[in-house]
């Protein structure tokens, strides 16, 4: 079966990271976001992706060759004219009437797939929101999907749907992104996947749901930290550095390199990096970084960024550096 998964979003709420980093790679609990969800995808049998990419697209393809052994078709979008439009970008590589899932790329999950992928029907991947003005949402009776609004300025349900999507049968997905495009019909300014499963339900089409109670945003600083968190949790390091103090939970690359430091809880080493004479708990180091001399608390790292001094909480980018005297 195929999953298509759109990344080709510039992740502007990651910034500074995202300047030289495409969003799906930057590092959470050891793997990069991308990582977690082709484990999962692959898990549950998935053999081919369609990836829609953009900015920095060709780092996202070198690094999903790189470490996965399945096939791959990587779609530029150059415009970002909503998911509707990067999906119907897809359509001359789907087959027939051919079932597909679609899984956005910054979306970490902790659900069983293989049931989901077995429906007999389309099922929406969904969870019970606080806020759902900020998500599209689905509107049940009872399993059925009855209707779906896209971030409704008047809640009308707290079913948020979290970015993952069965479909039974393909054709009517792109019979209805036809329509929205031909049409020109745009929510919020663009086309959206939303409103085409919605012209699907109208059509006939049976969409039911499924709970995702884990879900895990990595959109914005603060939720990048606290899933890094939550996928750390029972990741017990075996591995002992002298002179180091390692309070679980935390990953570190193997070949990071530690020297009279204190680390953890919640924390993330990346690879080849170089932490001396520093305390850093709840944070993420990228790869290459070098740390000396400074207490980290909640900060993220980049990858090749070098940092000295004593601030307590930090977001630097790739290849940035702070002395601090």
């Amino acid at each position: 079966m195929k999953a298509i998964i759109p990344v080709a979003g510039v992740g502007t709420r990651l910034r500074p990271h995202t300047f030289s980093h495409p969003k799906v790679l930057l590092n959470v609990a050891g793997k990069p976001i991308i990582g977690h969800i082709m484990d999962k995808l692959i898990a549950a049998g998935i053999d081919e992706a369609i990836v829609i990419v953009g900015y920095l697209g060709d780092m996202v393809e070198e690094w999903l060759l790189k470490h996965y052994n399945i096939k791959f078709t990587f779609i530029t979008q150059s415009e970002l004219l909503g998911l509707a439009h990067a999906l119907w970008m897809c359509k001359p590589f789907i087959v027939d009437n051919e079932p597909l899932f679609i899984i956005l790329g910054d979306t970490i999950f902790d659900v069983d797939l293989k049931p989901v992928l077995q429906s007999p029907y389309s099922t929406l991947g969904v969870k019970e929101v606080e806020d759902p003005r900020r998500f599209g949402v689905a509107v049940t009776e009872g399993e059925k999907i009855m209707r779906l609004v896209e971030k409704p300025d008047t809640p009308v349900s707290n079913l948020a749907i979290v970015g993952l999507y069965f479909l039974h049968q393909s054709k009517p997905l792109f019979t209805s992104i036809d329509y929205l495009i031909e049409h020109e019909i745009k929510t919020k300014g663009e086309y959206q996947l939303t409103d085409a499963l919605q012209l699907m339900i109208e059509g006939g089409e049976i969409f039911t749901t499924f709970p995702v109670s884990g879900w895990y945003d990595c959109g914005k600083p603060e939720t990048l930290l606290s899933t890094n968190e939550i996928l750390l949790q029972g990741n017990a390091q075996t591995k002992e550095y002298p002179g180091c103090v390692i309070i679980a939970p935390v990953f570190i690359a193997d070949n990071a390199m530690l020297k009279n430091a204190i680390i953890g809880p919640n924390t993330t080493i990346g690879e080849h990096s170089v932490i001396t004479d520093a305390i850093i708990k709840d944070s993420i180091i990228g790869n290459d970084a070098k740390v000396v001399h400074i207490m980290l608390n909640h900060s993220i790292i980049g990858n090749n960024a070098s940092i000295t001094g004593n601030p307590h909480e930090i977001s630097v980018g790739d290849y940035s550096e702070i002395l601090v005297g």
